[in-house]
């Protein structure tokens, strides 16, 4: 059972992590508008097939392995479906599970049967899965060295409670759009690291409305199937 304290804190910090994963609505972003414009003209199309890449994302499932800052890991599996819903599912035995349907995104500890909900039309990164919103002030390109790996750094500068996370893509001709998404590291207000990397990617299989439902702790003693 997923009894770690630590871990449980550490899924917390990852929340914005856990959205991020989730983007797939996320509407052009740019860099500093201080870069050279030959850069920002890179920037900015890669920033596109990142969008474009989470875009041709219709349904996904990968093996996941958390890490916190004090090295303790987590692993399971995430089933994510556009638009906005996302799972992340520790074990059946684990008393754990992070769940977004697509309007709220939920965190179920069924050890101490709570619930807590952040309603994602509330939250600056939360922004990112809905296709209506600009949110070209969250985001910048990271620089990696490689032309084959992308990182984009989201963060609400007005809103540093909410931390910073970024997303890591590499280049694979046999991902949507040409990008997968192979790990995020989320840093919370209190500089509190944890990363979540991502194997096994397999998309395009039929995903159940249902997978995005939870038995509620606080009116059941049941634990997620």
């Amino acid at each position: 059972m997923l009894k770690s304290l630590s871990m449980k804190f550490a899924s917390r910090a990852a929340l914005a992590g856990v959205l991020g994963a989730a983007a797939l609505a996320l509407p052009a972003i740019h860099g500093a508008a201080t870069i050279p414009a030959a850069q920002a003209q890179t920037s900015s199309a890669d920033l596109d097939r990142a969008v474009a890449a989470l875009r041709a994302i219709s349904t996904m499932r990968a093996d996941f392995t958390q890490t916190d800052r004090a090295g303790n890991t987590a692993r399971g599996t995430m089933t994510l479906k556009r638009p906005g819903k996302i799972r992340f599912d520790y074990g059946k035995n684990a008393d754990l599970l992070v769940v977004s349907n697509g309007k709220s995104l939920y965190m179920v500890d069924y050890e101490v049967r709570q619930v807590e909900r952040w309603p994602i039309k509330n939250s600056p990164l939360g922004a990112l899965l809905d296709p209506n919103r600009d949110v070209k002030k969250y985001g910048e390109l990271i620089p990696t060295g490689s032309p084959d790996v992308l990182s984009i750094r989201v963060k609400d500068p007005k809103r540093p409670e909410f931390g910073v996370m970024n997303l890591i893509f590499v280049r694979n001709s046999r991902a949507p759009g040409g990008l997968e998404l192979t790990h995020w590291v989320a840093l919370d207000a209190q500089n509190h690291r944890t990363t979540v990397r991502l194997t096994n990617h397999r998309y395009g299989m039929s995903v159940a409305e249902s997978t995005f439902k939870f038995d509620d702790p606080r009116r059941s003693s049941r634990r997620p199937r």
